[in-house]
């Protein structure tokens, strides 16, 4: 999807940016308040205007995806069936044009052609225990912190929340890094501290069966440490450095490969507020479960604009894939009939008790081969209520055949989103640049693997030139 690169704007674009984004998501706020699930409850088709309602009705979902989300099937042409509504257009054009841009530098990957589950790029002994998805992951942006750590003459990666540790296993046992990896599930860092020795010995196997190939970088297990980083407070653990770095005073390289909610926001705290710390590189994520206020707004410009306000819902929204509801809208799968069973089950549920709104339905099985009475029965025993309940079977047969509709509007959501995840993570460039620092934000993954793919990268130095190399792919 198009849309705009960060590194292209001075500090005063980035604020205008940031104004523009503002405004146009207080002009489209209704869609973006809009609980899909309440389709049916809350009438929100006839929210949109009467103008867009033609232009989308009747709509199949490849459609959807090539005409308003504008992702079309390969080899496809984007042809409107009708004249659209310049106000509709307009909705599309600015979605596309304000949000940052997550289209690499790189060509999508080539690393999964021969094997969809094994990346070419990695060695066997790295991929093991590892998806695809995060097999990618690891390696694009543990090489970013490689270069990133040679260019700010960094002695020590620190890890935050690390996981099973596969990207601290990548960057100490494969890039030669110093790395401390700090998670707050003991369970996670016992299992970690296991696939550690079992990678140490796959590698030690791997050269006695290989003795010409020389072992260029040093190995240095990751250190693991249990505990919590507080966002509210300096964690001192995070700041120690290991006992077997140089001596003299640590340079520290922060990373978060998806920092969840408010671990992200530590990272950029500890960074703004320690002198040990001189690079940040972080991918956040999550972004429904940043503390309000405290998470957002981080910068004092955007704290200062009207509309700024982003709640939960809007924030929930951002961590949706574009890339991927495009691909199952091409595809036009049965399993995309599951929000409209969902918003008609909403409306029995109203029915029987008013004041239960919106309530979770845990997963339920093969919605796709289900008939809505079945799924409304299902719903309704996942929820405390009587599944015998007398169903009005042709209320719930004419949601179904507005199945299309509920698509559209959930599609005209997510086209949205991106401009929410914009505005967050562009909050966080202006927070560090209004502390004098030097930031920028790179897509580094892939969108179809890692939709999440946005890394912001820190320094106290100038960037200059090492961001050309930032983004390029390693040969």
């Amino acid at each position: 999807m198009p849309g705009i690169s960060a590194r292209g704007l001075s500090h005063e674009g980035r604020r205008q940016l940031a104004v523009n984004l503002t405004r146009v998501l207080a002009l489209y706020r209704s869609i973006l308040d809009a609980y899909i699930i309440e389709f049916f409850t809350d009438n929100l088709w006839d929210t949109l205007p009467c103008s867009w309602q033609e232009a989308l009705d009747g709509l199949n979902p490849p459609q959807l995806a090539t005409m308003l989300l504008g992702m079309p099937g390969e080899g496809e042409v984007i042809r409107y069936r009708s004249v659209w509504p310049l106000t509709l257009l307009a909705l599309k054009s600015t979605a596309c044009a304000l949000a940052f841009t997550r289209t690499p530098g790189f060509q999508t990957p080539s690393e999964f052609l021969e094997n969809p589950s094994q990346s070419s790029r990695l060695t066997a002994p790295f991929r093991k225990h590892v998806r695809p998805k995060k097999q990618h992951e690891i390696r694009r942006l543990g090489e970013l912190v490689k270069k990133l750590s040679d260019f700010t003459g960094c002695t020590q990666v620190v890890d935050v929340g690390s996981g099973q540790g596969h990207l601290s296993r990548f960057m100490a046992l494969g890039l030669g890094l110093m790395v401390k990896s700090i998670e707050g599930d003991q369970r996670l860092v016992e299992r970690a501290q296991r696939l550690d020795q079992e990678l140490l010995q796959a590698l030690e196997k791997e050269e006695k069966r290989n003795p010409q190939v020389v072992q260029t970088n040093p190995r240095h297990s990751p250190h693991h440490v249990v505990r919590w980083v507080d966002p509210t407070a300096l964690c001192e653990e995070l700041l120690l450095p290991l006992e077997n770095t140089c001596q003299g005073r640590a340079r520290l390289l922060l990373t978060g490969l998806h920092a969840c909610g408010d671990l992200s926001v530590a990272l950029l705290r500890h960074f703004s507020c320690c002198p040990e710390v001189v690079a940040l590189a972080s991918v956040g994520c999550c972004y429904m479960k940043l503390s309000d206020p405290g998470g957002y707004p981080l910068s004092q410009w955007v704290a200062g604009l009207p509309g700024y306000e982003l709640p939960y819902r809007l924030r929930e929204g951002a961590c949706h894939a574009l890339e991927e509801y495009a691909e199952r809208l091409q595809k036009a799968g049965p399993g995309l009939r599951t929000h409209c069973y969902r918003a008609a089950l909403e409306t029995v549920i109203r029915r029987a008790r008013p004041e239960l709104r919106r309530p979770g339905v845990q997963g339920i099985p093969r919605v796709h081969e289900l008939k809505i009475e079945e799924y409304v029965q299902r719903g309704l025993q996942r929820v405390g209520l009587d599944p015998q309940l007398p169903l009005n079977l042709a209320a719930l047969q004419a949601h179904q055949a507005q199945e299309n509709r509920v698509v559209a509007f959930f599609s005209l959501a997510l086209l949205l989103a991106p401009l929410v995840e914009t505005l967050i993570l562009l909050d966080r460039l202006l927070y560090l640049q209004e502390q004098g620092f030097h930031a920028e934000l790179l897509p580094i993954f892939s969108p179809e693997l890692s939709p999440r793919n946005l890394v912001l990268v820190a320094t106290k130095m100038p960037l200059g030139q090492a961001l050309s190399i930032l983004e390029t792919e390693d040969s």
